[in-house]
């Protein structure tokens, strides 16, 4: 038998331990797929005391994950910690450094960080490997890299935050308003410490960065998303989008066009029977479409600790087998440097907002919308209980318009004197 992979492990939160848990209790089936044993020689947690659900007695422990980086004794740094700054980046730097591979599930260091340390591990020979820092269990990565390799990939697409579609399925299923079902989230530990990393979109959109690197070849620019959150989700557009066969979702878009690489995520409106549409509680789903396959959707466990461990093992066992990937799947100096474009592929739009009730008010709506060369669909005006006498809510889709169309529309609304309050303008993907 070859000699063993060793691992050693940063990090002993619910993903590391789910990572113990698999190389305990798989040691022969691991074995017997990766040609070889793998085995975890050492790991590292800020607090040696503390009870945790597993035997990790036959361990040597590190305080330090550097250390833990620059051991002799192992061949992969595994690390999942966490944060984009501090000890998880100092650490895979120096794992690097030190001519170790690396598997990590962190999506904030590859996000800010994700070329530079891809060009200093290939200039070593030496491998970093993700597939847990997007999209949990579902094998997105190895998709893009090996499955898909043959393919120019045209939109990448997806839900990629669980935390996100839990609170609006929640919202849509029980008819509580956006603070209620954030609060039971906190309480059930859906949240992150920061939970606007969550309803944010941040978490999504580090996700969505890392795919659009790999699908269009070009380095990660997160800071060129298009990031808007859940926060502004209110349940009457919810009610009103299901009424009219749509659910909203936290929705990723990536595609390049003729202007650039066009990166957003954002509140979108769904058809409901879509794959997307029906998509429930915490669960993630990816829509990859290539020139030659056409559309991929893979539909899984977004986070949790059998999940992610589940895909950080593959990296581990994939670099066993002596499988040797790019970071980014093509050279990491090869990588091109984005042009960013904002999103401007029309699409049709829900549209709400209040008008005085008084004659001609709709009329000053449709001519404005002309002026802006948008057409109406489907218009209808709600008679909502306890609404004043004096005030009407009005529901418009668009045909196809383009985002600057849209918004130069939204601008003309609050010249006609009949707008009560702020618009909602909701895009509607076509999936």
């Amino acid at each position: 038998m070859p000699a063993p992979l060793r691992i050693g492990l940063a990090g002993l939160g619910t993903v590391g331990i789910g990572v113990v848990k698999i190389v305990q209790r798989h040691a022969d089936l691991i074995a017997a797929r990766a040609g070889r044993p793998v085995v975890i020689t050492a790991v590292s947690a800020r607090d040696p005391q503390k009870n945790r659900d597993a035997d990790l007695s036959n361990y040597p422990w590190e305080t330090d994950p550097v250390a833990l980086a620059r051991r002799d004794d192992i061949d992969v740094f595994v690390e999942v910690m966490g944060g984009h700054e501090g000890p998880a980046r100092l650490a895979t730097e120096a794992a690097i450094a030190a001519g170790k591979d690396v598997v990590t599930a962190n999506k904030a260091l590859l996000a800010h960080y994700g070329h530079e340390l891809a060009v200093a591990a290939e200039a070593q020979g030496k491998v970093i490997r993700f597939e847990a820092a997007v999209a949990g269990g579902i094998p997105v990565i190895k998709t893009l890299t090996e499955g898909l390799a043959g393919n120019q990939m045209r939109r990448v697409m997806g839900v990629m935050n669980g935390t996100c579609n839990y609170i609006l399925t929640r919202m849509q299923a029980s008819g509580l308003p956006y603070e209620a079902v954030f609060e039971e989230a906190r309480q059930l530990g859906y949240l992150e410490a920061d939970p606007n990393l969550d309803v944010g979109g941040i978490d999504a959109g580090h996700k969505l960065s890392l795919l659009a690197a790999i699908a269009f070849g070009t380095r990660v620019s997160f800071d060129k998303v298009e990031l808007e959150g859940i926060g502004n989700v209110s349940i009457e557009d919810i009610n009103l989008a299901d009424d009219m066969g749509y659910h909203i979702k936290l929705l990723g878009v990536a595609q390049m066009t003729g202007r650039g690489l066009e990166q957003r995520m954002t509140p979108c409106l769904v058809p409901a029977e879509s794959p997307l549409g029906q998509l429930q509680g915490g669960t993630n789903m990816v829509v990859l479409e290539g020139d030659s396959v056409g559309q991929i959707v893979m539909r899984g466990a977004g986070a949790g600790e059998g999940p992610t461990a589940s895909a950080v093992m593959a990296d581990v066992i994939d670099i066993a087998r002596g499988t040797r990937l790019s970071t980014f799947g093509r050279p990491a100096t090869s990588l091109t440097e984005p042009v960013a474009a904002k999103s401007a592929t029309p699409a049709p739009y829900y549209l709400r907002m209040s008008l005085l009730d008084k004659p001609g008010a709709l009329a000053k709506i449709a001519t404005a919308l002309g002026e802006a060369g948008i057409s109406i669909d489907q218009m209808r005006q709600l008679n909502q209980p306890g609404a004043a006498d004096d005030k009407a809510t009005v529901l418009i889709v668009t045909h196809k318009a383009s985002p600057a169309d849209v918004a130069y529309a939204l601008d003309q609304f609050g010249t006609t004197g009949v707008l009560l309050g702020a618009p909602v303008a909701i895009r509607i993907e076509e999936v």
